[in-house]
């Protein structure tokens, strides 16, 4: 399966990326799995993840929960919490 995945705000910084298409290991099918596989790529990812362990995702631009299935061609947006004042 393939997605993109795009990242935004402090993980962007840290990635040094905003955007990467990703093949996903057959395995790969939940939106933990692929924090989980993306993580295990090493750094800066592993890294990135550890440091922002409330990272939260959307797929195809709606909230998505850790058990939200992803589909071929699923947009998927990691974004740290938003804080307000």
């Amino acid at each position: 399966m393939h997605v993109t995945v795009l990242y935004f705000a402090a993980l962007r910084e840290r990635l040094g990326i905003g955007r990467e298409e990703c093949a996903l290991p057959a395995d790969v099918v939940t939106v933990a799995a692929l924090k989980d596989w993306m993580a295990a790529r090493g750094n800066p990812w592993a890294q990135a993840f550890v440091e922002m362990p409330r990272v939260r995702v959307a797929v195809d631009q709606a909230m998505a929960r850790p058990d939200t299935p992803l589909r071929e061609g699923a947009e998927v947006a990691f974004f740290p919490p938003v804080t307000g004042g």
